[in-house]
């Protein structure tokens, strides 16, 4: 069914509006490739303040050159070959189903979670020719841009689905120890109870991240 003959949508300011529209969309369509993709990026993100799910990052899906989206520096999240030969043919055979979730900065978007989707988007040459050198992305609310909060969401996105690498859990814990977080607020923020939190800054065996530990 036409998206624009829906009846949930035939009232009379609706078909005015799309009436007025249609003609625009007809010129944009002939519009080359990344001049499309720019314009309707930007499109996205004006209806994207008016929409009322805002607040909820997937309501804008981005497509962004892969040139500009780049892996973070603490994911602990590691996908065998074999499970990820299986991601790219997922990929492959039913297109990007999920956006990946990035943090903006300057220098273009840092991944959050979807690193290993983002790989393959940039790897396999099949994709990246499909996708035109470009992947789908969200982008995390600037309430959740501090590097401890961005770490919480890279593992509390991977620990469910993931293998994580025990020594680099270890590292991150002990990183937002570092950043003044509470065995408490990592353990709720983590998914995680106390004991492993303890035995994860044990790993390291780094006497100041005991130092308010009894033994």
């Amino acid at each position: 069914m036409d998206l624009f003959s829906a009846p949930a949508l035939m009232n009379e300011k609706t078909e005015l509006f799309l009436r007025l529209i249609r003609p625009l969309l007809r010129v944009i369509s002939e519009w080359e490739t990344d001049q499309k993709i720019d314009f309707l990026n930007k499109l996205k993100l004006e209806l994207h303040e008016i929409s009322p799910f805002a607040s909820e990052p997937v309501d804008c899906v981005l497509w962004v050159s892969s040139d500009t989206v780049f892996a973070n520096d603490y994911n602990p999240n590691s996908v065998a070959p074999p499970e990820m030969k299986l991601l790219e043919h997922s990929i492959q055979e039913d297109g990007y189903t999920q956006p990946i979730v990035t943090w903006k900065q300057e220098k273009g978007n840092e991944v959050i979670d979807g690193f290993h989707r983002h790989r393959v988007g940039k790897e396999s040459k099949v994709i990246s020719q499909r996708v035109k050198g470009y992947l789908p992305v969200v982008v995390i609310n600037q309430s959740r841009a501090d590097k401890s909060d961005r770490i919480a969401s890279t593992i509390r996105h991977n620990r469910a689905r993931g293998k994580h690498k025990v020594e680099a859990m270890s590292d991150i814990v002990i990183e937002l120890k570092r950043r003044n977080w509470s065995d408490e607020k990592i353990a709720k923020e983590l998914g995680m109870d106390a004991d492993e939190v303890l035995r994860l800054c044990q790993i390291k065996g780094l006497a100041d991240v005991f130092s308010d530990h009894n033994f």
